[in-house]
C-alpha cells in the first residue's frame, strides 16, 4: 500500500511519531500527540488503534508508541513530502522560511510521488531542507549530524548552526532579524543556566546576543 492510500490524519500521524524521536530521545505519547493537532486524546487513541490494526504501528497501553518497518517508510515518504515542499517554496517561490511550514503541511498530501521525484530533480537532490533538517532520500533516511542543542554548548566553543527548529514562525522571524541561520558560525561566549541565558557572538561580528532558554533550546549545533 502506498502512502497516498492513507487517510491525511494518518499520515500525519506517521510523520509525527517519526518526527518526534529525530532530535530527542522521548518518545511520543498520546497526550503530546493531542496537545499539538488540536484534537482530544481519545481521539488520538482511536487513530493509534487503526494504525496498528493496519500494522503500522505498536502501542502498549499507557506505553510508548514504536513504528514498524512499513509505518516508518511511510513517515519517511511523508517527512520527505513535507521538507522538499519547504525547500521549493524557499528557493523557487521565495517563500520566507518562516511562511513555508504551514504551506508544506497542507501541499505534502496532495503532491504525488511521481511530482515529489521531480522537485528533487529540479533541486539538484538536496540534503537538507531551509531549516537545517535532513531530507530522506527516496530509498532510505539520511541520518541528523551529531548536533547538540546550543544551551548544551561550553563557553568559549566555536560552533556551527546546523538545525534550527520550524516549530514557531514568529521565533524564526527573530533568529532572520539576528542573522541566525543554518551555517551561521559563533562562538558561545557565556552559558548562565540558572538565568536559563546563553549568551554568543557571530563570527565577524563584535556585538553579543543574549538568547532565553526557549531560543536557545530551538538551535541545534555542531563544532565549527
Amino acid at each position: 500500500m502506498p502512502v497516498s492510500d492513507l487517510t491525511t490524519p494518518a499520515q500525519d500521524y506517521l510523520k509525527m511519531i517519526w518526527s518526534a524521536t529525530e532530535w530527542s530521545t522521548t518518545p511520543i505519547t498520546v497526550s503530546t500527540m493531542a496537545e499539538r493537532l488540536g484534537v482530544s486524546a481519545s481521539t488520538v487513541s482511536d487513530g493509534i488503534r487503526r494504525l496498528a490494526k493496519q500494522g503500522l504501528l505498536t502501542h502498549a497501553p499507557y506505553g510508548s508508541i514504536e513504528l514498524t518497518d512499513t509505518g516508518r517508510r511511510h513517515a519517511l515518504a511523508m517527512v520527505r513530502r513535507h521538507r522538499l515542499v519547504e525547500t521549493f517554496l524557499v528557493e523557487v517561490l521565495q517563500y520566507g522560511w518562516d511562511e513555508v511550514h504551514d504551506e508544506a503541511e497542507v501541499l505534502e498530501h496532495a503532491v504525488s510521488e511521481k511530482l515529489t521525484d521531480r522537485i528533487d530533480e529540479y533541486l539538484g537532490h538536496p540534503s537538507k531542507d531551509p531549516h537545517g533538517d535532513p531530507i530522506p532520500s527516496k530509498s532510505a533516511h539520511t541520518a541528523p549530524p551529531a548536533a547538540d542543542q546550543l544551551t548544551a554548548v561550553k563557553p568559549l566553543a566555536q560552533v556551527a548552526i546546523t538545525r534550527i527548529s520550524d516549530a514557531n514562525p514568529d521565533m524564526l522571524r527573530y533568529f532572520a532579524s539576528l542573522g541566525l541561520r543554518p551555517d551561521t558560525t559563533l562562538t558561545v561566549t557565556d552559558q548562565k543556566p540558572y538565568a536559563d541565558m546563553t549568551t554568543i557572538r557571530i563570527h565577524g561580528q563584535d556585538t553579543e546576543i543574549t538568547l532565553g532558554s526557549a531560543a536557545a533550546e530551538a538551535i541545534w549545533v555542531v563544532a565549527a
